[in-house]
């Protein structure tokens, strides 16, 4: 199948048993995250707030930041970055 490489940063590690990266599949976004959930229960939990891509993540597909949440389209065999967002002011 077409699986997307996903990378996982260190805070979300805890979930994936230590590994930096696996693979996954999804047309979308919110796709791809029900299939990290169903590897590594509680993932979609930290990624996801109130139906929407928690503010504390970005996003990026192919070196590309994502403006458009879980219904961003997932290319076959991209890489996706799951990156703690740096809130500043």
């Amino acid at each position: 199948p077409d699986m997307a490489t996903v990378y996982i940063p260190a805070l979300l590690r805890k979930l994936t048993n230590g590994k930096d990266r696996t693979t996954a599949t999804g047309a979308t976004l919110r796709e791809l995250i029900n299939d990290l959930e169903r590897q590594f229960p509680g993932f979609r939990d930290r990624v996801v707030e109130q139906g929407d891509l928690a503010g504390s993540i970005a996003v990026s597909i192919d070196g590309e930041v994502i403006t458009g949440g879980l219904s961003e389209p997932v290319p076959a065999e991209s890489e996706i970055h799951f990156v703690p967002a740096i809130a500043g002011g």
